[in-house]
């Protein structure tokens, strides 16, 4: 069936396409503090900046899923670098708050593009427990690029290089992916019935894949939330914030690497559920601690959010497979909806905690420690639910029998 099909240019190709959007998350989030300084923008303002990316993306992504069987992962990624370029460079040359909302949308519907068309492509390209290695090295290059940008917008930054020249590096990525997908034949689903949107759509309204959809708004924002911010919330913690950042997602980018031993001996259910506790303890300890103790709290949030977003996506194509790369998309849409919802809240409640502080008496560097540490207070809440709710999934699961895709493709005869 897919016999033409170069799939490891094709995965090369799908790691640079997220490698460009993990560029657009971290050059955006360091160059946040001088967006805010040349535009005269607020904390609420810088907030609705960036739940413009969230926004496009999950838009882009359900957009893809529902498309995804007529038009095919190939036309979705030439739609993705469209969009990736008109929108970095209208960030570039943009001359307002307003210019600034609409190329970040158009940058996040690129970045939905890229999870809409390689997610179900690799998933396709794969068998057996290849499926789960491959996605999540495939989801190892979205903290890895961040590892990446971060670095660079952290040297750009300290040689006092202006925030456009390092929008520009989010080109070279970009260019590099849109080579690599050029000519080249993509794989089909490997279920005939997995083409049908109807037969997608039914499944979407099985219980698991109910659950996962719903759970999927406080993974997402338990994850991008701190990290997003982190220039802001840590500027004066005593640590380098774009360090933190690198930090965190470098072991991020090394404990997917490595996610099959670990899924295969706690498996999703637990994998989500130790997450869970593990997200909780750093974010609390980032809330509290200054100086070099921001490192240790960055580890341990890394060990905790490692593994959210690439099991989730693995446990939709696991345990309801028909709904198909439409289901795929959606999980991942709703992640970066909430994302993009919350992001202005965050930054109503940085602006709120300034002014408390003020009240109180603070300013300067001690105004912007208790704003920011207030903030990560409030950011608790997103893994503390997931620590019921994910009980609750481990407890439920436990006993459930489970047909995967490929054993479906067995029984039919499409997999010899």
């Amino acid at each position: 069936m897919n016999e033409q099909v170069n799939k490891t240019r094709l995965f090369y190709g799908s790691c640079f396409a997220l490698i460009t959007t993990a560029f657009t998350f971290s050059i955006r989030a360091g160059v946040l503090p001088q967006l805010g300084e040349e535009f005269g923008l607020t904390g609420e303002q810088l907030g609705f900046i960036n739940s413009m990316w969230f926004f496009g993306f999950p838009i882009s992504m359900i957009l893809g899923g529902i498309f995804y069987n007529s038009i095919g992962p190939k036309r979705i990624m030439q739609i993705a670098f469209i969009t990736h370029v008109v929108g970095i460079l209208t960030t570039i040359y943009a001359g307002s708050y307003g210019i600034l909302l609409i190329s970040t949308l158009l940058i996040g519907f690129g970045n939905g593009c890229t999870e809409a068309a390689c997610n179900p492509m690799i998933a396709d390209s794969y068998e057996g427990n290849m499926v789960d290695k491959m996605l999540n090295r495939f989801h190892m290059w979205f903290p890895g690029g961040i590892v990446l940008g971060s670095l660079i917008s952290y040297v750009m930054t300290n040689a006092n290089l202006g925030w456009q020249v390092q929008i520009w590096i989010m080109l070279i990525p970009a260019v590099i992916y849109f080579v690599l997908f050029l000519g080249q034949a993509f794989p089909k689903p490997k279920l005939e019935e997995m083409q049908s949107l109807a037969t997608n759509t039914k499944a979407l309204f099985s219980p698991v894949f109910l659950f996962l959809f719903f759970t999927m708004a406080l993974t997402a924002i338990s994850e991008f939330g701190p990290q997003q911010w982190v220039s802001v919330t840590l500027a004066e913690s005593g640590a380098s914030p774009m360090l933190i950042l690198a930090l965190v997602t470098g072991l991020m980018a090394v404990g997917r690497y490595f996610a099959g031993p670990v899924v295969a001996k706690l498996g999703q259910t637990g994998v989500l559920l130790g997450g869970a506790v593990m997200t909780f303890i750093g974010i609390y300890l980032f809330s509290i601690v200054t100086g070099p103790m921001a490192y240790l709290a960055a580890i341990l949030f890394a060990i905790g959010v490692c593994y959210f977003w690439p099991t989730m996506l693995g446990a939709a194509a696991k345990r309801a497979p028909l709904t198909g790369a439409l289901g795929l998309s959606l999980i991942g849409g709703m992640g970066m909806f909430s994302s993009a919802i919350f992001q202005p809240v965050i930054g109503g409640w940085i602006d709120n905690a300034r002014a408390s502080a003020s009240a109180q008496g603070l300013d300067g560097s001690a105004l912007e420690l208790a704003a920011g540490q207030a903030t990560l207070t409030n950011m608790l809440i997103f893994p503390g639910l997931l620590i019921i709710l994910f009980t609750f999934f481990f407890l439920w699961q436990k006993r459930s029998s489970i047909k995967t895709v490929d054993d479906l493709a067995q029984e039919q005869g499409s997999i010899a």
